[in-house]
């Protein structure tokens, strides 16, 4: 057997600060239902979740437009101040449509303040570069990054989307820990476990948080490794997707997944994650079903 997955918290990297070992993100989350988005949120509060993941950029392609999700959010904590002791709140930037990146001192520092004003607080507890600006040098983003943290305005800084060798670069030139690393990972987009980005994070003591775990929607359907989870969640009476968390987080490197459903029921059943034992040869089993092929 792998090691029994743990609910307890873990440290976000060298961070100092200690989250849940599943997250719920928050890129859907938009409009002005303020009840229907406290209703998730305490949905996750209340299933063991403390780490909620959110981006400038989210609700852009909805009608509130850029900063809908942040906006979202902080309606709810305008409601409910005293939420926010319970939450570790990650938001990210960098993004602008139509550019599509920018990572220059100027507009970063610009960005935070306005993802505060948004989430209606003082301070974030992990700033997160959103996607790689290729015309930005990462001595410059290191001094960025190491200005917001003295500026108070994060407790700690991340990255997202980046490659091994863009990580490597930038920490070179940090005096401070970088926390945290967001790829895409699930059992459909396996990149992460062969690039080096996973190793990186164990040898640099990165937390991960894997989004889309799911694999954008696709694994509810028809399928080889779909039909591998459904029959592990079958097996100790839960969900296909609760499986999928329960081998995300099988890895040594401690996978936090980010439960993206915006439902009730769907946000409570990640929890169930925690029953699931995964043998080497199941684990590895989700694995070749995803390459089609056997490993040598």
């Amino acid at each position: 057997m792998i090691e029994r997955l743990s609910p307890e918290s873990r440290p976000l990297g060298k961070s100092g600060i200690l989250v849940s070992p599943i997250a719920w993100g928050m890129w859907r989350l938009r409009g002005d239902d303020v009840a229907g988005a406290r209703a998730l949120i305490e949905a996750a509060l209340d299933s063991g979740i403390t780490l909620f993941d959110t981006a400038d950029i989210y609700g852009f392609d909805g009608t509130g437009g850029f900063g809908d999700a942040e906006a979202a959010l902080g309606r709810v904590l305008g409601e409910a101040p005293e939420l926010r002791a319970r939450m570790v709140v990650a938001t990210k930037g960098g993004i602008i449509p139509g550019v599509p990146y920018d990572s220059s001192p100027a507009y970063l520092e610009r960005a935070l303040d306005a993802s505060l004003r948004r989430l209606g607080v003082e301070q974030v507890d992990l700033w997160q570069v959103h996607r790689p600006d290729l015309l930005a040098h990462p001595q410059e983003l290191a001094a960025t990054l190491e200005k917001m943290i003295a500026s108070g305005k994060t407790r700690a800084i991340g990255v997202s989307n980046f490659t091994p060798a863009q990580v490597a670069a930038l920490e070179s030139f940090l005096t401070v820990p970088l926390a945290s690393t967001q790829p895409e990972f699930s059992p459909l987009h396996t990149d992460p476990l062969w690039d080096g980005t996973l190793d990186l994070a164990m040898t640099r003591d990165h937390a991960v948080l894997a989004w889309s775990p799911l694999g954008g929607g696709r694994l509810g359907q028809d399928g080889p490794v779909a039909a591998l989870l459904a029959g592990k969640g079958a097996q100790y009476g839960v969900s296909a997707a609760a499986a999928t968390y329960a081998w995300l987080m099988a890895h040594p490197a401690r996978v936090i997944p980010i439960v993206g459903s915006q439902r009730v029921e769907r946000i409570r059943e990640a929890r169930d994650a925690f029953k699931i034992e995964w043998t080497r040869a199941e684990w590895y089993a989700v694995l070749q079903a995803s390459m089609g092929k056997k490993l040598p």
